[in-house]
């Protein structure tokens, strides 16, 4: 087991770059792609969502095999080492030949490689998320580890949204191409990127070896996850946040250009609220060394509810009070992303003291699962009900549709919070109680490496 020091700094950076390039791709596949294939290759909106799903549903699918298969793999160079060496071509394939389509590309095509990039991403995330969980068993320093590696993905967003709307203005590309050039522009910034920090990774992140226990079999292994009180309660919470979240990402477009009539601006509050939590990654950090992690994020999440609280009774035109919102909820995504895997590292003490062989692989695919789930069905909730109260985005919005799309924009994520804050603010795992697994797991790993393990 690793010592109970923090890491260089060197090493601390060196595990996190990767997160830079591989959060690139989060946005222009969820909100740039879709509308590229259907309009400007000319597939059609049913054609497209057909084979996003498809594509969504393998990537759910392939998350749970990548966790057990990285947990079960042996080798001289460790065993995250090797996922992420194959996801690295994978990812880089995929990406230049989705970004960069002949103009003769069909469904065949978009449909062959977003599978391919979906595969390579899950390759790529879940052992990157399990090797910074096997990087320290200090629960301070989880929380360090954790911050780093979502402050480089924050700042890949950020690059994700500044680049292709920069190459108009720059009079790099003319308007009409922005799409299309700032695709290819992120494929070319993914595929120079993607390697030099992944090669510095493999180069200078150490992979503490896994423990000599030999694997269980699937049904105790999976009756001692189930048995993991903490972790039932994290996945719920981490569900339930992950709506909350959907919610307003799937929402924000339609919120800001029909409730709020500034549809010129969003791309301006879309950088405040990322900047913020690049802001509130730190700010992270300084109140879980106070109060904890699990109470950390449940103040965050309190003082969000707070700010979005506030969103439907904006006025239309209300630029500067919805900014002011926007830095709010910013600062505490930060918090969101940085210091709940931190607490995913600590569930998985719990897992490998009560007899586990060390599968943070799998609790982390599992957690992927439960954030890609809760995804789908903020989108499967909000545009269903948006129908149902007369929401036509084509067309003026009444009242009573203006009131639902602000309702679910705000009002339910802040329920579905409070949910989340219920089931963490008593949370079981501490600073304490990790530290007494560590020291289980640490005398368990002397015994079983037998009387001459040091």
């Amino acid at each position: 087991m690793p010592d109970r020091v923090a890491l260089p700094r060197l090493t601390l950076l060196a595990y996190g770059a990767p997160a830079l390039p591989a959060a690139m791709l989060g946005l222009p596949l969820l909100v740039h792609l879709p509308t590229f294939y259907a309009q400007e290759l000319g597939l059609g909106l049913s054609v497209v969502g057909f084979v996003m799903l498809a594509a969504r549903i393998w990537d759910v699918a392939t998350d749970p095999l990548v966790g057990m298969l990285s947990d079960r793999t042996r080798t001289r160079f460790g065993r995250r080492r090797p996922w992420l060496v194959a996801a690295l071509p994978l990812v880089l394939a995929g990406v230049w030949f989705l970004f960069r389509p002949p103009v003769e590309a069909g469904a065949a095509h978009l449909l062959a490689w977003i599978l391919v990039v979906y595969l390579g991403w899950t390759m790529l995330q879940v052992p990157h998320q399990a090797w910074g969980a096997e990087l320290s068993d200090d629960y301070a320093e989880r929380a360090r580890i954790a911050a780093t590696r979502e402050g480089f993905g924050l700042a890949g967003v950020v690059v994700a949204v500044l680049l292709p709307a920069a190459l108009p203005i720059l009079g790099l590309v003319e308007p009409s191409r922005g799409v299309a050039a700032g695709l290819c522009a992120l494929a070319v910034v993914t595929a120079i990127a993607l390697p030099i920090t992944g090669a510095a990774m493999l180069a200078l992140v150490p992979e503490p070896a896994p423990r000599p226990r030999p694997p269980r079999s699937p049904g105790a292994g999976w009756a001692l996850l189930r048995a993991n009180r903490p972790f039932r309660l994290l996945l719920a919470a981490w569900f339930l946040n992950g709506i909350a979240n959907g919610l307003p990402s799937t929402l924000f477009l339609l919120f800001v250009a029909h409730h709020l009539r500034l549809e010129v601006q969003q791309g301006a509050f879309l950088l405040a609220y990322f900047l913020a939590g690049l802001a509130g990654v730190p700010l992270a950090l300084v109140a879980a060394r106070r109060w904890g992690k699990h109470r950390a994020w449940c103040l965050a999440m309190l003082v969000t509810c707070a700010a979005f609280a506030a969103a439907p009774l904006l006025p239309a035109g209300a630029a500067l009070g919805f900014g002011a919102i926007c830095l709010v909820t910013g600062l505490g995504l930060g918090a969101d992303l940085a210091l709940p895997p931190a607490i995913q590292a600590d569930v998985v003490d719990e897992d490998t003291a009560a007899g586990g062989e060390g599968r943070a692989g799998l609790y982390f695919a599992l957690w992927g699962m439960a954030t890609k789930l809760a995804l789908a069905l903020a989108v499967g909730i909000a545009f269903p009900l948006l129908d149902l109260a007369g929401f036509a985005p084509g067309g003026p919005a009444t009242e009573p549709a203006r009131l639902a799309l602000a309702a679910l924009y705000a009002w339910v994520p802040v329920a579905l919070k409070l949910g989340a804050i219920a089931l963490m603010w008593r949370f079981p795992l501490d600073a304490a109680r990790q530290a007494a697994l560590a020291q289980v797991i640490r005398s368990a790993s002397r015994r079983e490496q037998g009387p001459c393990a040091t």
